[in-house]
């Protein structure tokens, strides 16, 4: 899930680049920029920080249990060949 922090800071940043005469919406407008952005973001197929770096850390060992695997193989078809 995206930081809610992280959509609060977006939309106080695109809320401030309106102009003026906008400005006196402000509220209506960041709250129409949050909707959008939680929208769109949830759509997204996002992981977080932590679960990539499980995911990579299991890619990892499954990469270091293949090349020992192949290693295995090798010596064996060696053997019998």
């Amino acid at each position: 899930m995206i930081d809610p922090k992280l959509i609060d800071e977006l939309t106080t940043r695109l809320s401030a680049t309106m102009p003026s005469g906008i400005q006196a919406l402000q509220a209506d407008v960041a709250k129409n920029i949050r909707a959008t952005l939680e929208s769109g973001l949830a759509r997204l197929d996002l992981v977080t920080r932590e679960e990539f770096e499980v995911q990579q850390a299991v890619l990892a060992r499954t990469r270091e249990k293949l090349e020992r695997l192949e290693i295995q193989i090798k010596e064996l078809e060696d053997k019998t060949g």
